[in-house]
């Protein structure tokens, strides 16, 4: 994807959707925090329907911690890896109140020492609660990135440092989600909608058909 196709992708996707917003609910910035480090190998809809429950007891690091491991799993058993996501959780509200009197730091180093956050949740994090221009690679976005030739790369790491260097700068602080959303409804895994693609100009991908 050259330059000029790629300034062309991001137009029409920021066109199509000017504000766009992650699909986990949250209040706060801790309840984003704890809904990411939820979501892994889990869908958005799944972790929304556990915590609209939780978050109605418990939506801060020390409520969480009252609750024990056995009253957070739960609100959170019927999510993948719960038993372990509820343990990191738990240490991750230790952590906070412990370390940053009960709030959520807004440093990536800070972030990625807590229990269960990765460079992806410490990306989305900054990203969506405090605004900074980070790429938080999913699977949605590693799969675009190298489909469409915005990005290519073997691995997460190597896609969002590409990234970072090849998305202009005025739609940095949007892309994150509108590649995610590119991915999640249009830009799939298995059947790529091709057909309905608004962006599909600026695509080095060829698909098989165009049309259903």
């Amino acid at each position: 994807m050259t330059p000029a196709q790629i300034q062309s992708f991001f137009t029409i996707l920021a066109a199509s959707n000017p504000q766009p917003q992650t699909e986990l609910e949250f209040a706060s910035v801790f309840e984003l925090l704890a809904a990411v480090l939820l979501s892994a190998q889990a869908t958005d809809v799944s972790v929304n329907k556990a915590t609209r429950q939780l978050f109605v007891v418990a939506n801060t690091p020390q409520k969480i911690l009252y609750l024990g491991q056995d009253g957070l799993e739960s609100y959170i058993k019927t999510i993948g890896l719960y038993h372990s996501k509820a343990r990191h959780l738990l240490q991750t509200c230790q952590m906070l109140v412990d370390l940053h009197g009960g709030q959520v730091p807004r440093t990536r180093e800070a972030l990625e020492a807590l229990p269960g956050v990765g460079r992806k949740t410490a990306n989305v994090v900054l990203n969506v609660a405090f605004g900074e221009p980070t790429m938080a690679v999913d699977t949605h976005i590693f799969r675009v990135a190298n489909r469409t030739g915005l990005a290519p790369g073997k691995t997460p790491l190597a896609v969002e440092l590409s990234l970072l260097k090849r998305i202009p700068k005025e739609f940095m602080e949007h892309a994150h989600h509108w590649l995610i959303l590119h991915g999640r409804y249009v830009c799939q895994a298995r059947t790529p909608q091709c057909w309905t693609c608004a962006v599909a100009n600026c695509c080095d991908f060829t698909p098989k058909t165009t049309q259903r």
